[in-house]
């Protein structure tokens, strides 16, 4: 069966020899992290050790710009006491929601007030040693690196959301390499220096694809002021994977999709950020779902596949010479779940050069003759393509 590969960091830590060794981290209290997405810089944050855990400001640029100081307490054995975090608007330093969580019994109550909106309380299974996890926000991933590399061995590292725990767990390897997985995504690289810093985070193999660098300092206020004038002016980065929807009637039937639209941004695709021969979720985020008012059948001679009226999840193996399309019966779900005991079937795609570039993943149904048509998957300077057929 394929299966999504868990989440796997490999955190190089350094050798002896200073030619193998990782960059080291300035000894100042303060550091900086720059995160970008292809040729855009997302976030940049400043954080600090204090005698009782860390601070941080962060400039985080999509969907839209916000500037968000945060303020993590930890006791002497590393378990949290108290984490803050109030995310303000740059030009008015309105204050748009803040976010508190504080253990409670054997929970964590995390309490979230947005400015607009109601506050909402949930209580989240309190384990030992917990930290936040913010997305697109690496600071603490600072203390989850220096754990991992103190530890020497098995380790299970928890971080919270409002909604839950996340289950991290790492290891160090014979050759100093240590892993950490997440129980779903893909896989990055963390570089740390001798003492267990990160010096750079690389998600290249994952759909999102961030890279983030260590640097000495930032300016993350005035980054955080350009930011939200370009947001004004109409240049907001936006959201970094938005929804696609494709409608079209062919031969009669009404077939529609929907699917999660990655941007290109000056990365490689396809064999790089897609890699060939992997399972691959079609898009982004939630699974892309296909839905037919009338019975199709994709593909052609014996590799076609009937596919009844109703709505579908599609997943494909992409590959140099075509790949493959795979039809799924469960819907609803992330595009990270594939069960295989749900698929319907499979049939082959052809690739093919376009003549100009698609910065935003599309799929197109094409019609074609009188009684069918193509579904095209278009990314880069390739279309995957299958022909189909409405049947009477």
């Amino acid at each position: 069966m394929l299966r999504f590969a868990p989440l796997l960091f490999v955190f190089l830590v350094a050798c002896a020899a200073p030619s193998a060794v990782a960059p080291e981290a300035s000894d100042a209290p303060e550091a900086a992290f720059v995160t970008r997405l292809g040729s855009d810089t997302l976030a940049v944050e400043r954080f600090a050790r204090t005698p009782t855990g860390m601070t941080a400001t962060v400039a985080l640029r999509a969907p839209r710009t916000t500037l968000t100081t945060y303020d993590l307490v930890l006791g002497p054995d590393g378990d949290l006491v108290r984490y803050e975090a109030v995310t303000r608007q740059p030009l008015t330093d309105e204050v748009l929601r803040r976010e508190i969580a504080e253990p409670s019994g054997d929970s964590l109550r995390v309490t979230q007030r947005p400015t607009d909106e109601p506050e909402t309380v949930r209580m989240v299974a309190l384990t030992e040693r917990a930290l936040p996890f913010i997305d697109m926000v690496h600071w603490p991933f600072e203390i989850m690196v220096e754990r991992a590399v103190e530890a020497g061995g098995p380790l299970d590292q928890p971080l919270f959301t409002s909604r839950g725990l996340v289950a991290f767990t790492s290891d160090v390897q014979d050759d100093g390499a240590v892993t950490v997985r997440h129980p779903f995504r893909g896989p990055m690289t963390v570089e740390a220096d001798a003492r267990g810093r990160l010096v750079s985070l690389d998600a290249g193999q994952t759909t999102r694809a961030l890279v983030v660098t260590r640097v000495g300092d930032v300016e993350v206020e005035q980054a955080a002021t350009r930011w939200a004038e370009m947001d004004a002016a109409g240049q907001s980065v936006g959201a970094l994977s938005g929804r696609g929807e494709t409608v079209a009637e062919v031969a009669g039937a009404t077939i529609s999709v929907d699917y999660g639209q990655p941007l290109r941004r000056d990365r490689n695709i396809w064999g790089a950020l897609v890699s060939w021969g992997d399972l691959w979720r079609t898009g982004a985020n939630q699974a892309t779902h296909l839905t037919t008012d009338r019975d199709l059948v994709l593909g052609e001679g014996a590799d076609a596949l009937t596919v009844p009226a109703g709505t579908y999840t599609l997943f494909s193996i992409p590959q140099p010479d075509g790949g493959t399309l795979i039809v799924n019966r469960e819907t609803g779900q992330n595009g990270n779940r594939y069960d295989e005991s749900q698929d319907l079937g499979r049939v082959p795609m052809q690739r093919q050069s376009l003549d100009a570039s698609t910065e935003a993943f599309t799929i197109d149904v094409e019609a074609s003759g009188g009684e069918g048509g193509v579904l095209s998957l278009r990314w880069a300077e390739d279309a995957f393509r299958v022909p189909f057929s409405v049947r009477d």
